[in-house]
C-alpha cells in the first residue's frame, strides 16, 4: 500500500463587507496613511460590524464557500479543526457550533490556539489525522474578529489587525502530493511581548480590568518584529535545507501576513523571487487565524498540481514555524 500523505484538496474564505481604510484610521488616531504604509505595507482592513456577530460567523461564511465550490456533502467530513484566538466564548468551543452550523453532523470538532501561528500548527494536526488512516475528511477553518480585542485608540495596534476567515479540506493522497515535512517551535518567553492581559484564570474580569484598558490586545511591537523576523526566516531556511530544496525549486511563499517587511526579510534569506512571494496584507491587514487560508483563497487560480509550497507563520507566546506541502490540484 502506498504511503497516505495528507494534501489539501479545496479552499474556501471570507472577509467582511466593511473595509476601514488607513484614511478613515487618520480620523481616529494620530497616523497617516504613508507611516502605515511604510512601515506595515497595509492600506485598509475589513471589520464585521454585524450585531452579536462573533468569529463563528466568519468561519461558518468560508467553511459554506468550501462547501459550495467542492460540491461536499458536509456529512461525510470527519473533523473540523478551528483555528481562532478570537473564540465566541470562553468557554464553549466554537468550532463545535461551527460544524453544527455547516451541517457537519458526522463529524468531531474542537478549537486550536496559537495565536498567527493557529492555521500552521493546526494544517500540522490535521495532517497527522489524515496520515493515521482514521479519518478521511478534515476541514480546518482559521478566523478571527480581531476588531472584538483591538483598542481603536490604539495606535500600535488598531492599524495593523483586520477580520477574516479561510477553511481548508484535507483528504488523503497517495501520489506523494500533500504535506511533506514540517518544524514547528514555541517559547514561552513571548508571553509578556503580545498578550491581552485580563480575561483569563489570572486576572479575571473585572471593573477595573475594563477600566484599565486589559481586555484589548498589547504588543512590544519592536520586540515581537525582532523575534518574528528571526523566527520566520530560519525556519523556512531549515525546511528548505532539509528537504534539499533550492529557490528555484520554490514555486509559492505563504507567509503569514503581520508585516510587509517581516515577509521580505523571510523571502530575502530563502533567495525566493518577489514574483513567487504572495501578499494580501494590502487588503486585509492581519487577520491572525486566517491570514494563511486568505492567501490560499486568494491565489488559488496560480497553483499547479506538484507545485512546492513553503508555509511560514509566526505569533505570540511565541509560536512559529514552516511547514512545506506539495499542492495536489
Amino acid at each position: 500500500m502506498n504511503k497516505i500523505t495528507a494534501a489539501i484538496t479545496a479552499i474556501g474564505s471570507y472577509v467582511p463587507e466593511y473595509v476601514l481604510s488607513n484614511q478613515v484610521l487618520e480620523t481616529l488616531v494620530d497616523t497617516n496613511d504613508e507611516w502605515i504604509t511604510s512601515r506595515t505595507g497595509i492600506k485598509e482592513r475589513r471589520l464585521l460590524k454585524l450585531d452579536g456577530e462573533g468569529t463563528s460567523y466568519l468561519a461558518i461564511k468560508a467553511a459554506q464557500n468550501l462547501i459550495e465550490k467542492a460540491k461536499l456533502d458536509p456529512k461525510e467530513i470527519d473533523l473540523v479543526i478551528m483555528a481562532t484566538t478570537t473564540p465566541d466564548l470562553p468557554v464553549a468551543a466554537t468550532g463545535v457550533y461551527v460544524a453544527s452550523q455547516i451541517g457537519a453532523t458526522n463529524a468531531f470538532a474542537y478549537d486550536l490556539q496559537a495565536a498567527c501561528s493557529s492555521f500552521l500548527f493546526g494544517m500540522s494536526t490535521a495532517s497527522a489525522y489524515i496520515q493515521s488512516g482514521k479519518y478521511k475528511k478534515v476541514l480546518l477553518i482559521g478566523a478571527d474578529k480581531m476588531s472584538s480585542i483591538i483598542d481603536y485608540t490604539d495606535r500600535a495596534t488598531c492599524i495593523i489587525f483586520g477580520d477574516g476567515a479561510g477553511a481548508a479540506l484535507f483528504e488523503p493522497n497517495f501520489e506523494g502530493l500533500g504535506l511533506q515535512d514540517e518544524i514547528l517551535k514555541s517559547d514561552g518567553i513571548g508571553r509578556e511581548f503580545l498578550k491581552i492581559e485580563a480575561g483569563g484564570s489570572i486576572l479575571p474580569p473585572s471593573e477595573e480590568t475594563i477600566k484599565n484598558k486589559q481586555h484589548f490586545v498589547f504588543q512590544d511591537g519592536k520586540t515581537v518584529f525582532k523575534h518574528a523576523v528571526s523566527g520566520m526566516a530560519d525556519v523556512s531556511e531549515k525546511i528548505m535545507e532539509r528537504n534539499n530544496l533550492s529557490h528555484d525549486d520554490v514555486n509559492w511563499l505563504i507567509a503569514h501576513q503581520a508585516n510587509k517587511r517581516i515577509i521580505d526579510a523571510t523571502a530575502s534569506r530563502m533567495n525566493v523571487d518577489e514574483s513567487k512571494v504572495l501578499v494580501n496584507i494590502h487588503r486585509y491587514g492581519n487577520t491572525t487565524s486566517a491570514t494563511l487560508p486568505l492567501l490560499l483563497a486568494d491565489f488559488e487560480d496560480k497553483f499547479k498540481k506538484g507545485d512546492n509550497l513553503i508555509f511560514a507563520a509566526f505569533g505570540g507566546g511565541f509560536t512559529w514555524g514552516s511547514i512545506y506541502l506539495k499542492w495536489a490540484y
